[in-house]
């Protein structure tokens, strides 16, 4: 059976990610800080699907723990052969008044964490020609946001940094997606404070499952896709704003959407 390591995946698309995963066969290494959430999904899909699931919980954060994972796997004689890097959060508000702290673990989690275990597992699929890799960013990706300045600029940082690693390897028999969802249900709106910004009476956007957004990109993935926006209209039209506007117009449309 093909293994998958997921990172976030107590909840959301990461959850999701395990689900459909476990339903098409793949042994699965379940990665979050929570013990609980995660033995309790782990225990499900191993009931559900003849499938075995272990865990890991860790702080993406902390200096060690993204070797220290790679360590583990290695220790159980492991074989990653889908690699998908699904942990991150946001903020809301301006930068000036912002949680410092906050900012930087945002960047270590969204990107360094990232970069890591990509760097660490991604020899290993070399050695053996064969190999996946998910790399979770957002449409925020595509243009510069006041008010989610850094969130959206760890996800620009996700999907070139993707792409160009889908360059680097396509021809070793690995493949490198970016997935790119528009707004998802997800704890994400109360973790970052963005639910204050359409709940103030501003339209909000069209809202897709989890469930749906990872099928979107499972089927990319057999199609060897390399950048997935999913689900509405409206998504790939926000991500194309940036190829046809000038940045700081488009910065601009999104102040006046994001404003406190």
């Amino acid at each position: 059976m093909p293994t998958a390591l997921i990172t976030g995946a107590s909840m959301g698309i990461g959850e999701q990610f395990a689900r459909q995963l476990a339903a098409k066969g793949y042994d699965l290494i379940l990665v979050a800080r929570s013990t609980d959430k995660l033995q309790a999904i782990a225990t499900d899909l191993t009931n559900q699907n003849q499938i075995t699931a272990q865990i890991i919980a860790a702080d993406l954060t902390e200096p060690q723990a993204c070797q220290n994972i790679f360590n583990q796997v290695q220790t159980w004689g492991q074989s990653i052969d889908l690699l998908i890097n699904n942990a991150g959060f946001g903020d809301y508000g301006e930068f000036s008044q912002s949680d410092g702290p906050k900012q930087t673990t945002m960047v270590q989690l969204n990107v360094q964490a990232l970069v890591d275990l990509t760097h660490l597992f991604l020899p290993t699929m070399q050695a053996r020609q064969s190999g996946q890799i998910i790399n979770v960013a957002s449409i925020a990706a595509f243009q510069s946001m006041p008010y989610v300045s850094v969130y959206a600029a760890t996800k620009a940082f996700v999907l070139s940094f993707s792409t160009a690693l889908w360059v680097e390897t396509q021809d070793q028999g690995i493949h490198v997606q970016c997935l790119c969802p528009g707004p998802t249900e997800s704890n994400f709106g109360v973790v970052s404070g963005m639910d204050r910004v359409f709940s103030s009476g501003k339209s909000g956007p069209e809202i897709a499952t989890a469930a749906s957004v990872v099928q979107e990109s499972l089927v990319a993935l057999d199609r060897q896709q390399p950048i997935v926006v999913t689900s509405s209209l409206s998504n790939r039209l926000i991500a194309g704003m940036g190829k046809l506007l000038p940045q700081e117009v488009v910065a601009k449309m999104t102040a006046k959407i994001f404003q406190p």
